[in-house]
């Protein structure tokens, strides 16, 4: 497993005009101000978000010893929210977040990761977020038939004090397949499996993000394998 050594102040740093655009923005957020202030918006916010995931994919390729062919606009989500059926008509999102996988922005499972980056927080995901009907019996199957394995992974205590619990959605009732088994573990009641690790603004500010990242990645890989292993997706 590849170690990534803290950096402080690296080049790959965000830097505070990155997170004082969203300040400003939080107070202003409309098309006009957006546009009064895109060139600054490009500058400070939009190229150094490109290249900080530009960085990601190669130290995400180099770790998982794969090819990575998406660019950082396939990996990147829109600032503007989608209001269609919110009561929340503000056009912008106060932060900047993308997936770091194979795939980019296409994969909702446990072959990458997300991140997000605003004044507020900064924050690390992983795990399987949208599992379909066939995968979701899959895990819990996988939980089911291995339930200790499951247990010294969402357990141990590196991953307990860094990712605390994992979430997820749940249900009441699951199939008599599983209920008939006694002993299992709650998780296997969610409906979505994954983890999270919040962040003050300054982490990114004062270390290298992809160090930060990509360690944060690095302790997430047991629980991402076995979520790969039970849906025979590969991480």
């Amino acid at each position: 497993m590849a170690v990534y050594k803290t950096k402080t102040m690296s080049e790959r740093s965000l830097k505070p005009d990155f997170f004082e655009f969203f300040i400003e923005l939080s107070t202003h957020n409309q098309k006009g101000w957006f546009d009064e202030n895109r060139a600054r918006y490009e500058r400070d916010v939009k190229k150094p978000f490109e290249d900080l995931v530009g960085e990601l994919l190669k130290a995400f390729a180099g770790q998982q010893k794969a090819e990575v062919t998406v660019r950082p606009g396939d990996c990147i989500f829109r600032i503007n929210r989608d209001i269609r059926f919110s009561k929340d008509k503000t056009p912008y999102k106060l932060n900047r977040s993308a997936i770091i996988s194979p795939v980019g922005k296409k994969s909702l499972g446990p072959d990458g990761f997300y991140f997000e980056a605003g004044p507020e927080q900064c924050a690390f995901y992983a795990g399987f977020y949208m599992p379909n009907k066939e995968q979701l019996m899959q895990i819990r199957r996988h939980i089911a038939k291995n339930p200790n394995t499951w247990d010294e992974i969402t357990r141990e205590s590196a991953f307990k004090s860094t990712f605390g619990d994992v979430l997820g959605e749940k249900q009441k009732r699951i199939p008599a397949e599983l209920t008939a088994q006694k002993n299992l573990p709650a998780a296997v009641y969610n409906t979505q499996f994954y983890i999270q690790h919040l962040m003050e603004p300054e982490v990114f500010i004062e270390q290298d993000p992809v160090v930060v990242l990509m360690n944060l990645w690095n302790k997430a890989q047991k629980l991402t394998k076995f979520l790969s292993d039970a849906t025979h997706v590969q991480d």
